[in-house]
């Protein structure tokens, strides 16, 4: 899994930059366009958050753990309704702005989380299952072994017969063999976006597909419901691109502070690169990912 210092070196870098294009709540994942491109971004992410609520059977007074809360974007939703959300974060720049919005946050990862069994009602990931293997794990052998690990202890914080939604991108068909993906592949190929990606998100490797999370979660819970979300990525991603390179002033000092630290750091550089070029929407394009929708009822 991702250590702290990786999930910081993936989301607090952008931090500035991201709250002055999105909204200091904005969610930074896939948002529900369903086809219909004629939604805002801002829809699109509403109607996510609809759909959770709905499939998860969320009650005003329940109790809901989002794990890999971002910046609060469905606790925020999850307050308004009625419920309680406790989110988890890696990012302490993602937990201090959901405290300054008074939403219930603990800079901890899933291992490391205290709550008592039975805990919950209800449980959202979004976004965080591609950080729980590292590419090391997957070398292993032990990937499906992490993923065991995670959907028992969801399960055990779960009330009886309790539903999780996970949303997660997977590897899709054209993955090149990961030992071919380097920086030092031919500039554009499939083997060189990878090869920066891992720098982009440093200990993380994604899950191999759809019949490896179901197979990971089988002994504690059944599949309700899947839903391939790939287009809608795509588009989600189209929309970021558009409003992060959007003028705004108050884009400027965060701006200016990345530009002074890309000067000496390689790594910030080729992060920065991904963006310009939107690779990750570019791999889901090319079929080197694949996004899904999965919701879990726990048997």
């Amino acid at each position: 899994m991702a250590t702290r210092e990786q999930i910081e070196a993936t989301y607090n870098y952008m931090d500035g930059l991201w709250r002055a294009s999105l909204g200091d709540g904005a969610d930074i994942t896939c948002a529900l366009f369903d086809g219909d491109y004629s939604k805002s971004l801002e829809q699109a992410q509403r109607d996510k958050h609809d759909l959770m609520w709905t499939l998860c059977r969320i009650q005003p007074g329940q109790r809901v753990l989002d794990i890999g809360c971002g910046w609060g974007g469905f606790l925020r939703y999850v307050r308004r309704r009625g419920a309680f959300g406790k989110g988890l974060t890696l990012s302490s720049r993602q937990a201090a702005t959901c405290r300054a919005a008074q939403l219930d946050v603990d800079l901890c990862d899933w291992k490391d989380f205290g709550a008592a069994d039975r805990s919950f009602d209800a449980i959202a990931s979004v976004g965080a299952f591609e950080h729980f293997s590292s590419k090391e794990d997957f070398v292993a052998g032990e990937q499906i072994a992490v993923y065991r690990r995670f959907f028992e202890r969801c399960h055990r914080l779960l009330e009886p017969k309790g539903r999780m939604f996970l949303q997660t991108m997977t590897w899709g068909a054209r993955l090149p063999d990961p030992q071919c993906v380097s920086v030092g592949a031919a500039r554009g190929s499939n083997e060189y976006i990878v090869g920066v990606l891992q720098l982009f998100y440093p200990g993380s490797w994604l899950p191999a597909g759809l019949d490896q999370i179901l197979l990971a979660a089988s002994r504690w819970f059944t599949r309700v419901w899947v839903s391939n979300g790939r287009r809608d990525y795509i588009e989600t991603m189209s929309r970021w691109g558009a409003k992060v390179f959007e003028f705004k002033t108050s884009k400027l000092l965060p701006a200016l502070h990345l530009l002074l630290r890309a000067a000496a750091d390689r790594d910030l550089r080729y992060r920065l690169e991904t963006l310009r070029h939107g690779y990750n929407r570019e791999c889901l394009r090319r079929g080197i990912m694949d996004h899904y929708r999965i919701l879990f009822e726990a048997t």
